[in-house]
This record gives structure tokens, sequence and C-alpha cells, in this order.
């Protein structure tokens, strides 16, 4: 049991709260309903392949940098409480698994499935390099509802409704995680590593963290004013406002801010689309 609690916590199980309710709300958009049990249990499974490879790639390729980090030197790979081998081991099964999965639902997306792990591969490198590091972690979770909705589709026709709800997570993840980088500010400026905060202070990343919750709410409104004729959602749309409105508020309990607040606002979310189907 301790075994696999380290594994859990390595590939950050708990971090399923972002994506799911977004892969989820892609898919019944895509059907406008519920998809049929088998295509709903691959698209769950490939969701959680592609996660969990994504979670140990990070890991790898910044176990130098965890090392040296305070708050991250007792992570699963700078501690040895999990050997690299075995980290590699947990990213080849879940590509594994992503890609059984895609293969399965059909071949288009089988065809692009290479794109996220493309992704995935990317990003944890650019804080190396530049402080835009924080988009990349945003298009990698910004895939997950246009995941979901393909997988229903298997065709890019009419593809405005999930590029707005990839828009959406976009900009909302890549804000959160601007939050998330509050934590490591004096240490990222002393060892060089690049984000908006190491650059331009916590204050200036805030506001820009900020901006971009804006657009998110935007991107929700563009959907439902195009996508749902019921006044429902609006009730769900409004509550996406003031959780990204106490995000902020709450900013400097980046634990209530960053995870708490923002496993529930996915999960607003993905009543806001299922409003907008079933009760419009």
């Amino acid at each position: 049991m301790k075994r696999l609690k380290s594994y859990g916590s390595f590939v950050k199980v708990e971090h399923t709260l972002f994506s799911f309710p977004l892969i989820l709300s892609g898919a019944f958009l895509g059907k406008y309903g519920a998809p049929e049990p088998r295509l709903l249990l691959l698209i769950l499974l490939a969701a959680f392949g592609a996660r969990t490879a994504a979670l140990g790639l990070n890991r790898i390729i910044d176990r130098e940098i965890d090392k040296k980090n305070p708050r991250t030197m007792e992570r699963e790979l700078p501690s040895g409480k999990l050997s690299l081998f075995e980290a590699y081991l947990v990213v080849i099964l879940g590509i594994v698994v992503y890609s059984l999965s895609a293969y399965l639902i059909c071949d288009l997306v089988f065809y692009l499935s290479p794109i996220p792990l493309l992704v995935f591969v990317a990003y944890p490198y650019m804080k190396r390099f530049t402080s835009l590091c924080h988009f990349g972690v945003g298009l990698g979770l910004s895939l997950a509802p246009f995941g979901g909705w393909l997988a229903v589709r298997c065709s890019l026709d009419g593809i405005i409704p999930p590029v707005l709800l990839s828009l959406f997570t976009f900009f909302w993840v890549s804000g959160f995680d601007i939050i998330y980088a509050t934590l490591d500010e004096e240490f990222d400026r002393k060892s060089g590593i690049f984000s908006l905060v190491s650059r331009f202070g916590r204050k200036k990343a805030l506001f820009i963290s900020a901006l971009l919750h804006v657009f998110s709410f935007i991107s929700l409104l563009v959907l439902y004013l195009l996508q749902f004729r019921s006044v429902y959602p609006v009730f769900f749309l409004l509550l996406v406002g003031a959780l990204l409105l106490l995000e902020h508020r709450k900013s400097a309990s980046v634990d209530l801010a960053f995870f708490k607040i923002n496993a529930l606002l996915g999960f607003v979310v993905f009543f806001f689309v299922l409003s907008g189907i079933y009760l419009s």
C-alpha cells in the first residue's frame, strides 16, 4: 500500500479533478448528450493514460531542479522513494494505455494521438528558457476537452464549440499555473528558472493571471451564446466567474486557490455544459 501511495503521489492522481471534468465536458458536447458506455470508458482510459504519462515525464525531466528546491526535494524521484527506472515504467504504461485507447476509439483519434505526447515532452523544458512556460501547461490541459469532443465525433467538422471550451481551459490553466508559481518565486529567481513571477514579481504576475482568467470567462460566455438556448447554464457561468474571482482573492493561500477552488471549478464547467444540453 505504501508503494502504491508513492506511485499515486508521483503522478498526482488527485489532479485528475482538473482534467476529467473538462474531458467529459468535451465528450458530452460532442455527442450533445451522454456517449455510449464503451466509448466513455475508452475516453476516460485515454485521459488517465495521457495524464499519467504527462505527470511522469514532468517529474523525470524536472528531477534535478526538484532536488535543489526545498519545496520539492521530498518528491518521489529526488528523495529516492521511486527509482528512475520505475518512473520510466510508469510513463511507458501511461503511453500504452493512452495509445491503445486512442486506437480503439477511431482512426483519426489514433493518428492525432502523438500531438499531446509531444506537448507533454516539450512544456517541462520551457521553464529553462522562457517566462511563457505557464502557457505550455495551459496548452497541455486545453487538449483535454477537444480530445473528448474529437473522440465522440471522429471528425474535425464543426469544431468551434470545442475550440471555445479549449480556449477557456488554456486561459484558465495558464492563469492558475502562475498562481502556483508564486510558491517558488525566490527559488526560481536565484536558480535562473523562468516564470512570470520570477521575471515580473508577484504583483504583476498575478495581474497577468487575472487577465487570463477574464479571457477564460469570455471564452465560456461566447460558448454559451453560440451553443445553448437556455437560461439554466447562466447560473453555472456566473458561478465560474465567482470562483475565478475567489481564486484571486485567496491567491495568498495557494493550496486553497490552486487545488480546492480549481477542482470545484472544473465540475462547475461540466454542469454548465450538462445544463445547456439537457435543460434547453
